[in-house]
């Protein structure tokens, strides 16, 4: 289990990493070289734009290898994936700017982004099942946390490369060249990726299925629409939050508060280092009390933290925005260090890699895509703190709240719970 959880591990943070990378470089330098025509607040909102279709695209990348995981294996959707992503990339970092190709630039910025996404639709179905599938039952939670951790590792390690070329460089080296360097160290990251997937078996659960699906897409839409609507709708917040504070308030405090890039970046990379070492005592806790519990936990500590969190932001005191980040990750981490076990659990084997995926990813649709664009837009409107963008957000938490109160429990019982007493 150790060996496939450091696999799964790796293989998300790589993935996540080319997804991060992205969505700082939006945030800090891509609306002047690819949108120069626009006003500053127009092409951050455009920069924002293409990060938000790497989102679009993620319900086809699941629906794709969601295809490929249940009718022919997880293990091809890991490498598979893997792939896409790093390859993509590895070739934004080679996208000539506006003043070199015009109008083609942003275009092929577009596609290089939808690319990105579609791999990333694929890889958390694969990498979560790697895990959740192989676990023994009473530590599904625990075992699929390790994939959940990626994520905060790989932009942990893109925002650290950015931050330390941003540091070295002076701005103009570093809206010439340096913002590229992440982009290209994607594809050494992607080879190591591969090379720790190469040797991994195939599922248990995978290899019982009698029957594949044979259109696992459709038997997911006729039969199990509620549930990928309730779980897109109740993991809505998770993805909100986490690029409100990751994405949105990066390009908030570097344009509006005018504090510098490093340290906005130092202030949310704590964050989430928190966040990240939180997430295995989440994932057991899960285990020990239930999937449903501490994801309405969760919920509610986003809804009654998101106000505190703009307040603190708006400061532009380091230390108090380096606290309302954390609050906010600590919300979200209570949730997403169960999902993993969660949503597989909801559905049978033979569609479960399409049905767990394609959920997981609409809710990043509707929390993830439109967070940065509307917060950026809502916050132009308002004063120093941006109470419009805290009231945003915590409508989205009221909303996922309602979703998973009508989502029902997973976690295995215990055995000797199951049986009756004796006498």
């Amino acid at each position: 289990m150790l060996r496939l959880a450091a696999a799964s591990l790796a293989g998300t943070a790589i993935e996540f990493y080319d997804f991060f990378v992205y969505g700082t470089a939006a945030a800090l330098v891509l609306g002047p070289l690819f949108f120069p025509t626009f006003s500053p607040l127009a092409g951050t909102l455009a920069a924002f734009g293409t990060f938000g279709v790497g989102f679009v695209a993620r319900p086809l990348g699941s629906v794709l290898f969601g295809h490929i995981g249940d009718r022919r294996g997880r293990r091809p959707v890991l490498v598979g994936s893997l792939l896409l992503t790093g390859a993509s990339t590895v070739a934004v970092g080679f996208v000539p700017s506006y003043d070199r190709i015009g109008l083609a630039a942003p275009l092929l910025l577009l596609l290089l982004r939808f690319l990105q996404g579609l791999g990333l639709g694929g890889e958390w179905g694969g990498a979560v099942l790697l895990t959740v599938e192989h676990a023994p039952a009473g530590r599904r939670a625990l075992w699929s946390s390790f994939p959940q951790i990626g994520p905060a590792i790989g932009f942990l390690l893109a925002n650290g490369v950015l931050l330390a070329l941003s540091a070295l460089l002076p701005d103009a080296q570093f809206a010439r060249w340096g913002w590229r360097v992440p982009f290209w160290a994607a594809g050494a990251l992607a080879l190591g990726g591969l090379w720790l997937r190469s040797s991994l078996a195939e599922t248990p659960r995978f290899l019982e299925i009698d029957e594949p699906a044979r259109v696992p897409f459709a038997e997911v839409v006729r039969h199990h629409w509620r549930l990928v609507l309730l779980t897109a709708g109740a993991l809505a917040v998770g993805y909100a939050v986490f690029y409100a504070v990751t994405t949105w308030s990066l390009a908030y405090g570097t344009e509006r508060l005018g504090v510098s890039r490093t340290v906005m970046l130092t202030c949310v990379m704590a964050a989430v280092v928190v966040k990240a070492s939180l997430t295995p005592a989440m994932a057991l806790l899960g285990d020990r009390y239930g999937r449903r519990p501490l994801c309405l936990a969760g919920c509610a500590a986003s809804a009654l933290w998101m106000f505190p969190m703009v307040a603190l932001l708006a400061t532009g005191q380091p230390l108090l925005m380096f606290l309302g980040f954390t609050g906010a990750l600590v919300a979200f981490v209570t949730m997403f260090a169960v999902v993993a076990a969660y949503l597989p659990e909801l559905y049978a084997p033979r569609v479960r890699c399409t049905g767990a995926a394609v959920g997981y990813n609409l809710g990043g649709v509707l929390g993830g895509a439109l967070t940065p664009i509307v917060a950026t837009a809502l916050a132009e409107r308002g004063g120093r703190v941006p109470w419009a963008v805290g009231a945003y957000l915590t409508g989205i938490a009221l909303l996922s709240l309602g979703c998973f109160a009508l989502l029902p429990e997973t976690r295995p019982v215990p055995v000797a719970a199951a049986e009756p007493a004796a006498g």
